[in-house]
């Protein structure tokens, strides 16, 4: 009985400088071949996250709603079968902190501890691997997309963060669609030391102008957040750019800020519908209600006053919706407008059962794109944060 190989391949093949250049599916191969491993293929999600494509052209793609890769996708666990050939495949989840990237088939004669400890140290490695490339990569953007972008949403797509982000307190998750043709919709998320920053935005109309305007808003917030600017002073520095750069133009919004510390929640409603609050499984009606001020761009119809700052206290396991109107406003496969209810009902059912935020809202805007002949009557955008802190 020989001994598996140590990791001692693996950290000289990652020591080499000449490795650096090399396309990520050689990469796969040497790093598998380092740690001892038969074979690897890493699979991504597409940009609607409905199917797992394969970086190769050896492997088909795969559903995510009807195949084990896809429950490794869905659920963010291990999965094991037997393979076809001889030997087994284990379905290991591809992650970027909280952001579900994909997964990596990793296939073995046999399935041992420390083959699953080695694949689950190879799907890191590669994950980062991925993040690090897939913004220069257009190969990674032609695979993982099944249509043609119009150039409104390719705009816009470039400014967005990643869906997820989160860490032990904290995790925000988001949906827009339709994702080859959004006009005005966008949102934002991020992190520091001790909170979390949400956006979204809708822009007035639906074409290049639309995208432009919440391009320049989220410049506009990020622009001041990093420099340590409050709520109110992003808001602000928004109403100062789109007046300054495109005066005719405005877009409604809600900006917040959470200390995940504390659990100190700050928004501000500039003509938006109102975030919505769940707690323990119920919808809290009217929680985050108040009179909005005006959209952003429009300083003018505000009164001789600052942009208005609210704050709450959340509980833990306390979730707060933002979305724009094309969400309540769509239509379920009943015919029915989906509404605040059905809305907010949904995401309860969900989180009772378990399911992890991002799943959740993955379910619900296809649930929203498969009825009524698939179409919406307008963007969709949902942003979930959940407040759990570790402590």
């Amino acid at each position: 009985m020989t001994a598996e190989p140590s990791g001692a391949p693996l950290e000289e093949f990652l020591a080499d400088p000449a490795h650096c250049t090399l396309d990520l599916a050689s990469a796969v191969t040497h790093c598998a071949k380092s740690l001892g491993l038969r074979h690897a293929v890493v699979y991504l999600s597409d940009i609607q996250q409905r199917h797992l494509v394969p970086l190769t052209d050896v492997a088909p793609s795969l559903p995510i709603d009807d195949s084990l890769a896809g429950w490794c996708y869905r659920t963010q666990s291990l999965r094991v079968e037997e393979s076809d050939r001889d030997g087994t495949t284990a379905w290991h989840p591809l992650l970027d902190g909280a952001e579900r990237l994909g997964v990596l088939a990793v296939h073995a004669r046999a399935i041992t501890a420390e083959s699953l400890r080695r694949g689950r140290a190879l799907a890191a490695l590669l994950a980062m691997m991925v993040s690090s490339k897939r913004a220069y990569k257009d190969s990674f953007v032609r695979r993982t997309r099944t249509a043609p972008m119009h150039l409104p949403a390719e705009m816009l797509r470039a400014f967005l963060p990643p869906r997820t982000i989160g860490n032990r307190d904290v995790v925000s998750t988001a949906v827009l669609e339709p994702a080859y043709d959004i006009g005005g919709d966008a949102f934002d998320h991020s992190l520091t030391t001790t909170s979390l920053h949400a956006v979204v935005l809708d822009a007035m109309g639906h074409n290049l102008l639309s995208g432009l305007t919440s391009a320049v808003a989220l410049a506009a917030c990020r622009n001041a957040r990093r420099t340590g600017a409050d709520l109110r002073a992003l808001v602000e520095n928004v109403d100062e750019a789109l007046s300054r750069w495109l005066p005719d133009q405005f877009c409604t919004g809600v900006l917040a800020r959470l200390d995940y510390r504390t659990g100190v929640l700050e928004w501000s409603n500039c003509g938006h519908p109102a975030p919505l609050l769940i707690r323990d499984q119920q919808l809290i009606v009217d929680a985050m209600a108040r009179e909005a001020d005006p959209p952003m761009g429009l300083r003018s119809l505000l009164p001789a006053r600052d942009r208005r700052v609210h704050e709450m206290r959340l509980q833990p396991g306390d979730r707060v919706l933002l979305y724009t109107d094309g969400v309540t406003e769509s239509r379920m496969s009943d015919g029915r407008l989906l509404g605040l209810e059905r809305f907010a009902e949904y995401v309860i059912r969900a989180s009772a059962t378990g399911e992890i935020a991002p799943e959740t809202l993955r379910r619900l805007i296809h649930s929203l794109l498969d009825s009524q002949e698939s179409r919406l009557r307008d963007d969709a955008t949902i942003l979930m944060f959940e407040w759990q802190p570790s402590r």
